[in-house]
């Protein structure tokens, strides 16, 4: 058996993709491991049929064009692309850590990006395979998702779909159940459902309601899964969702005081399970929610095109209209770098040919580079964020990738 390491990554040569910083990996015993034909060893948790189990997480980058066309994948440890697929008319993207969901006019294109880790008590497992269409939804927009490895919840704004993580693991696409809700988090063994009109609910895998909290979400937008439990962005603040000694209790940490709308967050992005999350604020900058301080700052005073964090002691990221990617100090919100990246800022702008075909730069982060695509440019920029937002490499395409998301968690 293969496990990760236990050290956090803190750099990483050109070529080399360290194991996930996040997950606690001394190597452990192999309790727990799935069953194979009678007489052989057991296979690996989280082991999937035609995996390759490697000692280091193995990130992918998913790429997709903004007027359809071919879907495919950049591997940052050999700049290799290849071809993965296809899709239609892609208008966003979002992940689960494997999964890719390629949102188009005809509805949802399920896409295996075929790296994955699996925690498994005190250590984990990192694993590769080919990558695969998996199938078709019929979800319209860019649905909220969250997973674990049981389930992958997608909300749609009126209605939360869980999907079996298993049968996703084979190639196909079962339902194991519809909630009614506006926003869900898989969290604990549970979802963590947040209605439109502001009720917040836990509801089993099966979708059946275990509970409904005395605290509510009132304008529910943006949700995520950190260490501490489930985070949904709420028009007062963010509500977070706990499950402690059995018991889902939620606290709610409010904004440092009135908030216009256009400046709340509604979308929150992180490096998967830590408890530092960002979130645009309309044209004043970016969020900063620390969960585990419980407590809100803002960043930048310009507007953002896109932001992420990446994690405890590390900065957060903000790309603005002017092209620059600047990095900030979670803490105290000082700016700690600058690096002028995109050179065609037409893109950046509210209108203009590819933004109007739903081109979108966004930043995704792992535990040593953060990527930024360059629809413009035709290329990927890998940015050590960790020493000044230094340019690591460029990646040039002879494509524009509209539309990106990192598998591998």
């Amino acid at each position: 058996m293969i496990c990760g390491s236990t050290k956090r990554a803190r750099w990483r040569a050109p070529t080399t993709v360290l194991a996930a910083g996040l997950f606690l990996a001394a190597c452990g015993g192999s309790g727990g491991a799935e069953k194979g034909p009678a007489g052989a060893e057991p296979a690996p948790h989280g082991y999937v049929e035609g995996a390759e189990e490697t000692a280091e997480a193995q990130w992918r980058l998913v790429l997709a064009e903004a007027g359809g066309g071919p879907v495919r994948t950049l591997d940052p440890a050999t700049g290799e692309t290849a071809p993965a697929g296809d899709a239609g008319g892609v208008t966003a993207v979002s992940g689960d850590g494997r999964f890719a969901y390629l949102s188009t006019a005809d509805g949802l294109r399920v896409f295996d990006g075929g790296t994955w880790t699996v925690e498994h008590g005190d250590h984990v497992h990192h694993y590769r395979a080919d990558t695969r269409t998996v199938g078709d939804l019929d979800v319209q927009g860019a649905p909220g998702v969250s997973g674990d490895i049981a389930v992958t919840v997608l909300a749609d704004g009126d209605e939360v779909r869980v999907l079996d993580r298993k049968a996703l693991d084979t190639g196909k696409i079962a339902e194991l159940a519809r909630v009614p809700g506006r926003l869900a988090v898989a969290h604990a063994g549970h979802l963590v459902v947040a209605s439109r009109q502001g009720e917040v609910t836990v509801h089993g895998r099966d979708g059946r309601r275990v509970s409904r909290l005395p605290e509510t979400c009132p304008e529910p937008a943006g949700q995520a899964e950190t260490r501490r439990g489930a985070v949904l962005g709420c028009a007062d603040g963010a509500l977070l969702v706990a499950r402690e000694d059995g018991t889902f209790r939620a606290t709610k940490i409010a904004y440092p005081g009135a908030v216009p709308r256009d400046e709340r967050a509604a979308e929150f992005r992180h490096r998967p399970g830590s408890d530092v999350l960002a979130a645009r604020a309309g044209d004043a900058g970016a969020w900063v929610l620390d969960v585990r301080a419980r407590a809100w700052k803002r960043v930048g005073d310009a507007p953002a095109v896109a932001v992420n964090a990446a994690g405890e002691d590390a900065p957060v990221l903000l790309l603005g209209r002017d092209g620059a990617l600047r990095s900030y100090d979670p803490a105290t919100g000082e700016e700690l770098a600058r690096t002028e990246l995109l050179k065609d800022t037409e893109l950046l702008k509210d209108t203009g040919p590819l933004k109007d075909a739903g081109a979108s730069p966004v930043i995704e982060v792992d535990t040593a580079r953060a990527y930024v695509n360059d629809p413009a440019g035709n290329a990927v920029h890998e940015i050590d964020y960790n020493d000044d937002l230094r340019l690591a490499r460029t990646f040039d395409l002879p494509f524009s990738p509209a539309h990106m998301v990192e598998t591998g968690w």
